[in-house]
């Protein structure tokens, strides 16, 4: 006899005598109710099993689960719920799915939402939540009525996850995205700048020099050089957001950065805002830029200061701390490993979240008009990236803001020194100077430069007139100062070709383009001399004079 569960054969059931004889009626019923029976004992059996395999998989599944009644009143909750949202089944049991409603969503947003499955059709949505503890969270949820079999309606089941990580993180990265294209137009427009920059300074301090201090075009000269330099600032500023400048990387300890400012930043601050230290000695060394660092503390007090009209207290600290793999899953351009905090708090207005998520944004300001340039928070983000370190802002209005700031911890021990190029006089030359420049007025600039100094100078306009010059003069050619990009032959190759005719050559590459580009020629590396652009005619002097002395 055939053993069938829901019209599906599973196995048989078999009769049988020792002597070969016909069976009576009775006998075939009584296995036919035999036969009835273990297959419906075995469909319980199998029913149980998938109702536990179910339960089970509801049980233990990441999603929360709730399953309520046609009037929304919840019957069941996985721990899931319970873990997500911080409230027990027993108080989630007889209660709304409201219970966790956060206001954020209007009464439109619930009506639709109601409307949709009481039609007995599937709502999926996103919902801002709030836990027990009142921390907002979002679900992404789908709600599925549930139909008996003449197609009424007899619960909702809604599965809902958490995707509040995965917003964050979203939204990291649109914002890294968002910076790096806004760091690259930057870049893209530096080098021009800077050009156009070293020539308008350069010559207005040549301009400056040759005027007498009473005459009256010296009052226009300096106001031409006062522009020239907020310009010279400002791109700057926007190349360290793009965290694309050229730096000066020392071995430090930024307890000794914060100790050598803290009379600077009290005058900053004001006598109304309370200045506090807290920093943790045998702090672990950093390999950064110096004056960025100061900067970044420098910025940061303003922007607090700024926050706190009525008076405050501005802290400032740093400590040791490693960064585990659970901060960085939350943080997306974070690392592992140890870093050194510094961290600047303050007791001001704090911020929305809608100005939280616009701060290092260039030229954002919630100052007044021509109060701010609305570049301090995208200078201090700039430096953080170049420094391959991570700024984490928390705020609340009304309270105050902490930023902090973790920068990798190096191995290397012995702080960096650096030489003082201060100089009372501007020193002169007698030897020949080979000077490559594509840019006319720069070319001018440094050739009228060099020559009030004393240098001879060979002017070419691109390598491959650098080369016929270099062959052609007769007498000795003692330094090389080229432009690193220019069409045809770059300056890199061109030292390269000139120094294997003659070894003893001095080298000085000169350029506005940014770090990125610079390293690519490989003008970066360790013991190659180079001069950013804009350039003024003291630090050109000086450096060509460092170079051929061999200092």
């Amino acid at each position: 006899m055939p053993l069938i569960i829901a019209e599906e054969v599973v196995g048989s059931i078999s009769l049988g005598a020792i002597e070969p004889r016909p069976f009576s009626d009775e006998e075939v019923d009584l296995i036919g109710n035999v036969t009835d029976q273990v297959a419906g004992t075995l469909a319980r059996a199998r029913l149980i099993q998938t109702q536990q395999r179910l339960v089970t998989a509801i049980e233990q599944t990441a999603e929360s689960v709730l399953i309520t009644d046609t009037e929304g009143t919840i019957l069941y909750v996985n721990p899931a719920y319970e873990r997500i949202t911080g409230y027990s089944r027993t108080e989630a049991i007889g209660r709304k799915p409201s219970l966790v409603k956060s206001g954020k969503q209007g009464a439109t947003f619930y009506q639709d939402l109601w409307t949709t499955i009481s039609s007995g059709q599937v709502w999926q949505g996103r919902f801002a939540n709030k836990k027990k503890d009142g921390t907002l969270y979002t679900d992404e949820a789908t709600i599925t009525p549930v139909l008996d079999k003449n197609g009424s309606i007899i619960n909702y089941v809604g599965i809902q996850r958490d995707v509040t990580r995965e917003l964050q993180l979203e939204e990291q990265y649109r914002h890294a995205q968002k910076m790096e294209a806004v760091g690259h137009l930057t870049a893209g427009i530096a080098h021009d700048f800077n050009n156009l920059l070293t020539a308008i300074n350069g010559f207005a301090e040549l301009i400056r020099r040759q005027l007498k201090p009473d005459d009256s075009l010296q009052e226009f000269v300096d106001t031409i050089l006062t522009s020239g330099r907020r310009a010279v600032d400002l791109v700057q500023q926007l190349l360290v957001f793009s965290h694309k400048q050229v730096t000066e990387l020392q071995v430090l300890d930024l307890n000794t950065n914060v100790a050598n400012i803290d009379k600077m930043l009290r005058r900053i601050i004001g006598e109304n805002i309370e200045l506090k230290t807290n920093l943790t000695p045998d702090l672990w060394w950093v390999r950064v830029d110096s004056v960025q660092m100061e900067q970044i503390i420098v910025n940061l007090a303003v922007n607090a200061r700024d926050a706190m009209p009525d008076g405050g207290r501005l802290t400032i600290e740093t400590a040791n701390v490693a960064l585990d793999d659970d901060y960085v899953a939350h943080h997306l351009d974070a690392q592992p490993g140890e870093h050194v905090l510094l961290a600047v708090s303050d007791t001001g207005c704090g911020m929305s979240d809608e100005v939280k998520s616009h701060i290092f944004d260039p030229f954002f300001t919630t100052k007044e008009m021509g109060k701010g340039t609305g570049l301090g928070l995208s200078t201090v983000f700039g430096i953080v990236k170049q420094s391959k370190g991570h700024i984490w802002v928390y705020s609340e209005e009304g309270i105050g803001t902490t930023f902090k700031i973790y920068l990798p911890r190096t191995e290397e021990h012995t702080p960096s020194s650096v030489r003082s190029e201060i100089e009372t006089a501007m020193p002169l030359g007698t030897e020949t100077i080979l000077l490559v420049e594509d840019d006319a007025y720069v070319r001018e600039l440094a050739r009228r430069v060099l020559q009030r100094q004393g240098y001879t100078v060979l002017e070419a306009e691109d390598s491959q007139e650098a080369l016929r010059l270099f062959l052609t003069h007769t007498a000795p050619i003692h330094l090389l100062l080229t432009d690193v990009v220019m069409p045809g032959i770059s300056g890199k190759a061109l030292a390269e070709q000139l120094t294997q005719t003659k070894p003893n050559l001095k080298v000085l590459f000169m350029s506005g383009y940014t770090d990125d580009a610079i390293m690519r020629h490989g003008v970066l590396d360790p013991g190659i001399a180079f001069l950013q652009k804009p350039f003024n005619p003291t630090a050109l002097i000086r450096k060509v004079r460092t170079v051929l002395d061999g200092l």
